[in-house]
């Protein structure tokens, strides 16, 4: 479908949409097709603000999924965002960015980018299809609904009070408090008398309790498997991509996959395969080639084809074998250990990232309580939810985006 309908019924109505982000820019831009007045709350001095960091700058608009494959890549709740995904698909934000002047492109594992490269495009073209001329964008922030026998009236603000028929909250999650995604919305959402689901971070960076990975921060390898195991010994997630070493612990797109299946506190365990595409066997092989060509040098001196040269020290002292051992006098057994740490260096848990630092919250408000088919409030008339607000997320790839333009999309047609 198209993200614009070809029949508009005008009646006389304000609708007030609280959050200037991904959802809230959809909701705010479809509601004005329905409208006559729109107010946008929204305290920051850009609009899209988290949109515009998103992607290291370059923002992951969407996935080219099919809508059953995107479900599959959303572990919470994913039946609740059925009608969602099909009434405002991938493909209609594709094309309301390029009826805006924003061309896209599909990269590896179906992520869609702008071809600029530039996530500022997407959220300034989003801007501009929010801000239509009924459509009044008031820089000031909400702290309370205006509510009267189980019905919205009005949103309460720092400083002014504004009445409307309808009132959509887009206020985002608790990561990235300095965007405006502060989880006050969820507050808002409280006072309505919604449950809000337990927050917690997800798509976050993992905390280890081995230290030296200080040691190597910076670090970022490629086409490496990460592979986490439970308390109870079971493999939860196994992935080959990227990953980054920092000063607390390991980040990158693999890790962040990862985390979203890691909400529980348990004993997990991580295994870093530094040669997935090898095989015990293959790879042993190729150590001995390697240190048939180096038999005179010694083991640390061994191993520059073989590992980034930052990692090659860690590596060393993970096997227990002496650096200046020269590479001839290795045992077939020290030579088995060096393949099963490239297998598989192992790695403790010890936590996350603060939640402010996740790139998006898992929780809030309870999908109950929300009709999946319009997202409507089943508990105040009038009220409408869009976005992070809901306990819905996603792995990494586009779809916690597409989430957010899809609830979006509804909430806006049906406030």
């Amino acid at each position: 479908m198209m993200f614009m309908k070809n029949t508009v019924i005008h009646m006389s109505k304000t609708v007030i949409v609280v959050g200037g982000g991904a959802a809230g820019l959809i909701a705010c831009g479809t509601a004005a097709k329905y409208a006559d007045n729109v107010i946008l709350i929204d305290s920051n001095n850009k609009l899209g603000r988290k949109l515009r960091i998103t992607g290291k700058g370059r923002c992951n608009i969407t996935n080219v999924a099919e809508v059953e494959d995107m479900l599959a890549n959303i572990p919470t709740n994913p039946k609740f965002l059925y009608s969602a995904l099909y009434s405002f698909t991938n493909y209609d934000i594709i094309n309301l960015l390029q009826s805006q002047g924003v061309e896209t492109k599909a990269e590896r594992g179906g992520r869609v980018f702008p071809v600029s490269d530039k996530a500022h495009d997407v959220a300034d073209a989003l801007a501009k299809f929010a801000l239509a001329p009924n459509v009044r964008w008031v820089r000031d922030k909400a702290v309370g609904l205006i509510i009267n026998n189980r019905r919205i009236e009005g949103v309460k603000c720092l400083s002014n009070m504004f009445k409307a028929d309808s009132v959509i909250l887009a206020t985002g999650g608790k990561s990235y408090p300095a965007t405006g995604s502060d989880g006050s919305g969820y507050e808002l959402a409280k006072q309505a008398g919604h449950m809000i689901i337990d927050l917690k971070p997800s798509l976050i960076p993992i905390v280890t309790k081995e230290k030296w990975v200080a040691e190597i921060m910076g670090l970022s390898l490629k086409n490496v498997c990460l592979h986490i195991t439970d308390g109870k010994g079971r493999e939860i997630f196994s992935e080959q991509g990227e990953m980054l070493f920092t000063h607390f612990g390991i980040s990158g797109p693999i890790v962040l996959s990862a985390s979203a299946h890691m909400h529980k506190k348990d004993n997990y365990k991580i295994k870093i395969d530094l040669k997935p595409a090898l095989t015990v066997e293959q790879l042993e092989k190729r150590v001995m080639r390697d240190f048939e060509k180096n038999s005179n040098k010694h083991f640390i001196n061994s191993l520059d084809e073989l590992l980034p040269k930052k990692l090659i020290s860690i590596v060393v002292r993970l096997t227990n074998i002496s650096p200046h051992k020269e590479v001839n006098q290795l045992t077939r057994e020290e030579r088995h250990t060096l393949v099963e740490v490239l297998k598989g260096i192992e790695l403790s848990v010890k936590g996350f990232r603060p939640i402010d630092e996740a790139i998006v919250t898992s929780g809030g408000v309870s999908t109950k309580e929300i009709d999946s088919s319009t997202m409507r409030s089943k508990i105040v008339d009038g009220l409408l939810f869009a976005g992070e607000i809901i306990d819905v997320d996603a792995y990494t790839g586009g779809f916690n985006l597409q989430i957010a333009f899809s609830t979006g999309f509804l909430a806006g047609e049906n406030a």
